[in-house]
C-alpha cells in the first residue's frame, strides 16, 4: 500500500471518529496495526484539522455567541464554556506536572473503550421516558470540564464520549449536550494540538514530510466536516444507543487484536 493512500484512511478515521463518541484513539491503534505507525506530530496535526471543521460547522453559531455577548444569554453561555476550558486546562497541566503519562499497551484504552459502550447502552435504557432540559446548568458545564480530564487520563475514553454521557446523566438534551461538547471541544482541543506541535517540534523528533501531514489533515478536516454535521442531525431525533454497541464490538477487538 502506497503511503499516500495510508495517509488519506489515517485521515478519514480520525475525521469520522475525533467528534463521534467512539474514541478515535482506540481507531487509530486499530488503523495503525495495519497501515504502519505514525509520529506523534502526524496524529496531532490531523486532530486540528477535525477541530478546525467543527468550528466552521458552527461558525454561525460562534459568531453569533461573540458578537451578541453582551446579551445575558449568551454571555452565560459563553462563561460556561470558558469555566469548562480553563478547569480542563488548569487539571490538564497539573496531571501532566504530576507525571500522567500515557499507556504504552493496548488493554486499557481497550477497556476505557469497551466499557463507555456498555454505560451509553446502559445511560439510554435509564433515560427512556425522564424528563430532559435544552438548558445548559453551572454543574453541567463544571461537570463536562471535568469529564474532559477523565478523558486525558483514560485514553479510549473518549473525549466527546465522556463529556456527552455525563451531560445526559445530569438532565441535558442530546442535541444540546452534543453542542456545548463539540464548542468546548474547539478551544481544547486546538490548545492542546498547538503545545504538542510545539513540544514535538523543540524535541526534533523524527516526523513524516509536512506534504503528508498536510493532506492527512485535508481529509480529516472533510471527513469531520460531513460527520458533524450528520450528526447533529441525527441526535435530534436518536439516542446514542447505536455507539454505545459500537465501542463495545471495537473494544473486544482491539483486545483480541491486538493483545
Amino acid at each position: 500500500m502506497s503511503d499516500w493512500f495510508a495517509v488519506v484512511l489515517l485521515g478519514a478515521i480520525e475525521g469520522i471518529t475525533e467528534f463521534l463518541p467512539i474514541s478515535s484513539t482506540g481507531h487509530l491503534l486499530l488503523a495503525e496495526h495495519w497501515l504502519g505507525h505514525r509520529s506523534e506530530l502526524f496524529n496531532v496535526v490531523i486532530q486540528c484539522g477535525a477541530v478546525l471543521a467543527v468550528l466552521a460547522v458552527f461558525a454561525g453559531r460562534v459568531r453569533r455567541l461573540l458578537t451578541g455577548w453582551n446579551q445575558p444569554e449568551n454571555r452565560d453561555y459563553l462563561l460556561k464554556l470558558g469555566a469548562a476550558f480553563t478547569l480542563t486546562a488548569i487539571g490538564g497541566l497539573a496531571l501532566k506536572a504530576a507525571g500522567l503519562k500515557l499507556p504504552k499497551d493496548t488493554a486499557p484504552i481497550a477497556w476505557a473503550t469497551l466499557i463507555g459502550g456498555v454505560l451509553f447502552v446502559g445511560l439510554e435504557r435509564w433515560l427512556k421516558g425522564r424528563p430532559v432540559t435544552e438548558q445548559v446548568s453551572w454543574a453541567v458545564a463544571i461537570a463536562i470540564g471535568g469529564a474532559q480530564l477523565i478523558a486525558v487520563g483514560f485514553p479510549g475514553a473518549s473525549r466527546s464520549g465522556t463529556t456527552i454521557l455525563l451531560a445526559l446523566m445530569l438532565g441535558l438534551s442530546r442535541p444540546a449536550a452534543t453542542e456545548f461538547s463539540f464548542l468546548l471541544g474547539i478551544p481544547t482541543l486546538l490548545a492542546a494540538g498547538a503545545k504538542e506541535t510545539l513540544d514535538s517540534l523543540k524535541g526534533h523528533e523524527p516526523h513524516e514530510p509536512w506534504s503528508m501531514i498536510l493532506l492527512g489533515t485535508l481529509v480529516a478536516a472533510a471527513t469531520a466536516f460531513v460527520v458533524v454535521k450528520w450528526l447533529l442531525g441525527y441526535v435530534r431525533h436518536h439516542s446514542f444507543t447505536v455507539f454505545g454497541w459500537y465501542r463495545i464490538a471495537i473494544g473486544t477487538a482491539i483486545l483480541v487484536l491486538l493483545k
